[in-house]
């Protein structure tokens, strides 16, 4: 069994990217709300692949600085990160800083989201 963390997401989210993840995939879902949370779950925890909220919904920050701090961090960098947003510019933005492509939530049930995950969840 894999493992995810799906980081800032409101709770109708997250429970949609947890049953798509389930349905599609042998993994246990687990969620952080904000950057100390991620951090300290990462360090607890070893994690296949991280999903990251654009903006995290307790607090509107910027999901990508959540990226950030897991990529300078040698022990957290390996882990693949994926930002979820449905904003081209935001996942370009996600990939220069070390993230793998990502999707948005309009696309979850789509096979191409399927496609990018097997890697990581296959």
């Amino acid at each position: 069994m894999k493992n995810v963390l799906n980081v800032g997401q409101c709770l109708p989210d997250h429970s949609a990217i947890r049953h798509y993840l389930t349905a599609n995939f042998d993994v246990s879902v687990d969620q952080a709300a904000l950057p100390d949370d991620t951090l300290a779950a990462l360090r607890r925890k070893r994690y296949d692949l991280v999903l990251i909220n654009r903006k995290l919904d307790e607090d509107y920050s910027d999901g990508i600085e959540i990226l950030h701090a897991i990529k300078q961090d040698a022990e957290l960098r390996a882990i693949p990160v994926m930002l979820v947003t449905n904003y081209p510019e935001h996942q370009a933005a996600s990939v220069a800083a070390g993230g793998v492509p990502g999707f948005g939530k309009d696309s979850l049930r789509s096979s191409a989201t399927a496609d990018l995950l097997r890697p990581y969840l296959g």
